[in-house]
C-alpha cells in the first residue's frame, strides 16, 4: 500500500508464478508413507490445497461408526504430521507464492485444514441483493457474504461438468499463448 496525502492506494498485485508443475512437485515433496496415492493438488491465484487419501480403518458396524473412525483417522493424521506439514507448506509457498493448505480423505470423509477465505469484491444490483437477503432471512446463511458463498457452491455443484470443460478450454488457450506464433 502507498499513502499519499491521506489517500491509500493498493499497489497492483503481480501474478504469482505459474504452478503447472505443482501436482508433480508436491507429489515428490510429500513423504511416501503419508497417503495411499499421489495427493490431489488444486491451485488458484491465492492458494494451493493438497489433499491426500489415507488408509481406511478396519471398522465394522454402522455408517455412523465408520464415519467416526474415518474422522478419527484424519484427526490422528492432522496432529501427528502438523510440524512437517507446516515446513512443507513453507516450501510450497516460497516456490509458488501462494498460501498452502492441507486436507485428507478417508473412506467417505473429507476434511480440509485451515484453508484460505479470500475476500471478493462485487457490485450487486437490488435483485441480486434480494436473493442474498432472502437466504439470510430464511436462515440458510448468516450474512450476505455467507449467502454468496452458498450460491457459488450450489452453482459449482450443479455445473461441475461444464466448469471442468471450461477449465480445459482455458488450459488450451494458455498453452497456445505460451507457444506463441511462429516467427521466421
Amino acid at each position: 500500500m502507498v499513502r499519499t496525502r491521506g489517500y491509500v492506494f493498493e499497489r497492483p498485485r503481480s501474478e504469482p508464478p505459474p504452478a503447472t508443475d505443482a501436482a508433480a512437485w508436491i507429489a515428490g515433496l510429500v513423504p511416501d508413507d503419508w497417503f495411499t496415492e499421489p495427493p490431489e493438488v488444486t491451485v488458484d491465484r491465492e492458494e494451493i490445497v493438497v489433499v491426500g487419501r489415507l488408509s481406511e480403518p478396519a471398522v465394522t458396524g454402522s455408517d455412523a461408526d465408520r464415519a467416526a473412525a474415518e474422522s478419527g483417522r484424519i484427526t490422528q493424521f492432522r496432529e501427528t504430521t502438523r510440524e512437517r506439514r507446516i515446513a512443507l507448506a513453507r516450501q510450497i509457498e516460497h516456490r509458488y507464492q501462494r498460501k498452502a493448505a492441507w486436507g485428507a480423505v478417508c473412506g467417505g470423509t473429507r476434511q480440509l485444514f485451515t484453508t484460505l477465505a479470500a475476500p471478493v469484491m462485487t457490485r450487486l444490483r437490488q435483485p441480486e441483493r434480494r436473493v442474498l437477503d432472502t437466504l439470510v432471512d430464511a436462515g440458510v446463511a448468516r450474512s450476505r457474504s455467507e449467502a454468496l458463498a452458498w450460491c457459488v457452491r450450489l452453482v459449482g455443484k450443479h455445473t461441475q461438468q461444464w466448469l471442468d470443460e471450461l477449465r480445459d478450454a482455458l488450459s488450451a488457450v494458455d498453452e497456445l499463448r505460451r507457444r506463441g506464433p511462429e516467427t521466421g
